[in-house]
This record gives structure tokens, sequence and C-alpha cells, in this order.
């Protein structure tokens, strides 16, 4: 008789499980909690661009309905709202990685056209020294090259003079040397450099 009379409390005590329906009065109790928590949401598709984990609300619906309880019903609740909450972190953390992503990117387009305008600002510079030099260059050498013009001419102008004080002399022994035939004189000086 113990055994049956423990075994008749153990049935009492377990009366609220899924096997054993609860009694009449918990089952108003419940219909009273009932009324205050909201019904259940209707199964919604889930937006996959912006929540990157799905929630099976499939599960949790089965899960609540073979429950029964109020405080099963809670913990599936409680569950949904963190597996809710989790999603919305990884979300909010997915998309701070992506703004950093685009900051950084952002930032390193405007290094690289930083860069790139220096570079050419740079290379710029160097073209017009570059011209400079060249332009120098072709005077430096135009005025070389005037100035062996110049050295020709003069060069020039002097065998001139030297041709025309040989011509001037050749003809002068030739007057000199005719006068001599004519009077018939010998010259004093045979030779120029040699003197008598």
């Amino acid at each position: 008789m113990g055994e049956e009379e423990s075994t008749k409390m153990e049935v009492e005590g377990v009366a609220g499980t899924a096997a054993h329906p609860p009694p009449a009065e918990t089952v108003k109790d419940l219909a009273k909690d009932k009324s205050a928590v909201p019904p259940p949401e209707e199964e919604e598709k889930p937006d996959d661009s912006k929540a990157l984990a799905t929630v099976d609300t499939t599960e949790a619906a089965a899960t609540k309905k073979t429950s029964g309880g109020s405080i099963d019903r809670d913990a599936v609740l409680a569950r949904v709202e963190t597996e809710k909450r989790e999603s919305m972190i990884k979300a909010w953390e997915e998309n701070e990685k992506t703004k950093a992503q685009n900051k950084a990117a952002k930032k390193m387009a405007s290094i690289t056209a930083w860069e790139n305008s220096k570079k050419a600002a740079l290379e710029a510079e160097l073209k017009m020294k570059e011209e400079a030099l060249e332009k120098k260059k072709a005077e430096y050498v135009e005025k070389m090259k005037n100035k062996i013009a110049m050295l020709h001419k003069a060069a020039e102008e002097k065998k001139a003079m030297v041709e025309a004080k040989r011509g001037e002399e050749f003809l002068k022994a030739e007057e000199m040397a005719a006068k001599y035939r004519v009077t018939g004189f010998t010259p004093k000086k045979l030779f120029g450099c040699f003197g008598a």
C-alpha cells in the first residue's frame, strides 16, 4: 500500500506534464495566462538581406505545441528572443565590418589618388627641367657653333691676308728682279736671312 500512495503522489505531482493533463483549476489559470500572453506570431518569411542567421520558427512552434505548459512556452519565447537578438547582433557586426571595409577602401583610393597626383606633378616638373636643360643645351650648342663660325671666319680672313701679302711680295720680288735685270745690278742681299 505504501508504494501505491507514493505513486499516486508522484502522479499528482506530475499532473502538469504532457502525459497527464492538468486539473481543471490549472486549465482555468492557463486560460487567464494565455489571454495575458500575446498569441504566437505567424510564421514570417525571413528577410535574407538584413538577417544573416535565420531562426527556425517551425521548430519553436512544434516545441510550443507539444509542451503545453506556460513555463515551456516562456522558455521557447526566451530562446526565440535570444536567437533574434543574436541574429541582430550578427547583422550589426557584419554591417560594422562592411562599413570599416568601405571606409578603408575609400581611404586607400584617396591615398592612391594623392600618390598619383604627386607623381604626375613631379613627372611634369622633371619634364619641364629636361625641356629647360634641352633648351639650354641647344642654346649652348648654337653659341658654340657661332663661336666656331667666328673662329673659322677669322682664320679665313687671316689666311686671305697672308695670301694677299704673299701675292704682294711675289709682285714686289718680280718687280725688283725686273729692275735689277734692266739696270744690271745684282741685289745686295741674296737671301733675306743672311746679312752681308
